[in-house]
């Protein structure tokens, strides 16, 4: 058993993206419906953990608090007082199809909070891993606009400010989200100091981001790593990814921490990517980037919340990973389970497998 971290809170729910149609708002042409990006995946991941009976033996983390300097480490001053009085007033958009509801500034900085907490739990040794189920995601955010449904860069932020008080050379994040982490590497893009991973599907969102070419920048070249996946990759094709690029690359960079951008609308039964993955991946992926920290960096290990959108599958997801990051097997198994194993194509194609050999061919061009 690992003494597990667990961020949480209600306001996370409450940040309101408005009535749309999927992401799209309402209007006389488009039917008032509830928007992508609503609380219903993050509630009944909650819920679950509550009914399973693990949220009780995880070590609770509470958000600390996060100043305007804080936030002002990666995003535009004036970006930053745009959002917080549109916030004050009734709310508005970041930019194209990101919405945000009144009292939305204040809860995007509290999720910020809660990704900073549980990084500086895992560095202090207070806590050995942990998982901050916040919300709004973050991980499309960048220095002069939020995009993507995200406010705040949460992880950049997160380590940004934990590098002020602990003493740590190397990060290395590892996005599984559907979509490119656009943010996170413009965040470090030109920075040595943070190798940043993405495994996503190719061209999905934002469409013209995510290449093999993107790499880095300066001093940063070679930090960057892009791992587009074909539509229809599964189980097979991600743990090929894992085996191939992702492990080797955290071998060779050999980081003091380890950072996961963690969505599940990777899953086969998102409505926004086209991906097959099923709860078993989440935790086999888990598993072995457990067994990566345990080697390379004391078991260093943070997970905060970005996509997923299957508001009837995110929580056997979640559960998954956290149980593994725990070591506790809860009674609740995954219903949906076997539908998914059972889809065609789960194993590896040759076409993936053509994709993830030209990822895998950057992890030498990672400076030693």
């Amino acid at each position: 058993m690992k003494k597990t971290g667990w961020n949480f809170h209600e306001l996370y729910l409450w940040h309101e993206t408005g009535p749309a149609s999927m992401f799209f708002a309402a209007g006389l042409t488009v039917e008032p419906g509830e928007h992508a990006e609503n609380a219903s995946t993050k509630r009944r991941f909650r819920n679950l953990m509550e009914v399973s009976g693990l949220v009780d033996q995880l070590v609770k983390v509470n958000s600390v608090e996060i100043s305007e300097d804080d936030i002002a480490l990666f995003h535009n001053r004036d970006y930053i007082r745009r959002i917080k009085a549109e916030s004050d007033h009734r709310g508005g958009e970041a930019s194209f199809l990101t919405p945000f509801g009144r009292g939305s500034y204040e809860i995007a900085v509290l999720a910020v909070g809660g990704t900073t907490a549980l990084m500086d739990g895992v560095l202090s040794g207070t806590i050995d891993n942990g998982y901050a189920l916040v919300r709004p995601p973050g991980h499309h955010a960048e220095a002069e606009q939020g995009m993507g449904f995200c406010l705040f860069g949460n992880i950049p932020i997160a380590i940004m400010k934990n590098r002020q008080k602990h003493r740590f050379d190397r990060v290395a994040t590892v996005d599984w989200d559907v979509h490119h982490g656009n943010g996170t590497q413009a965040a470090f893009y030109s920075d040595p100091s943070v190798l940043t991973i993405s495994l996503h599907q190719e061209r999905l969102y934002p469409p013209d981001s995510g290449d093999r070419e993107e790499r880095g920048t300066g001093a940063g070249e070679g930090f960057n790593i892009n791992i587009p996946l074909p539509a229809g990759s599964g189980h097979g094709a991600y743990i090929a990814a894992f085996e191939q690029v992702v492990l080797p690359a955290l071998v060779r960079y050999k980081p003091d921490l380890i950072v996961v951008p963690s969505g599940f609308d990777a899953s086969g039964a998102d409505p926004l990517g086209r991906m097959m993955l099923h709860s078993e991946t989440y935790r086999e992926m888990t598993r072995m980037l457990m067994q990566a920290a345990d080697t390379l960096c004391g078991g260093r290990l943070v997970m905060s919340h970005e996509g997923g959108y299957s508001a009837a599958y995110v929580p056997y997801c979640g559960l998954a990973v956290m149980e593994e990051l725990s070591g506790i097997k809860t009674p609740i198994d995954d219903p949906f389970l076997p539908i998914f194993q059972g889809y065609y194509g789960q194993l590896i194609q040759p076409h993936q497998q053509d994709a993830i050999a030209k990822a895998a061919a950057l992890v030498g061009a990672i400076p030693a």
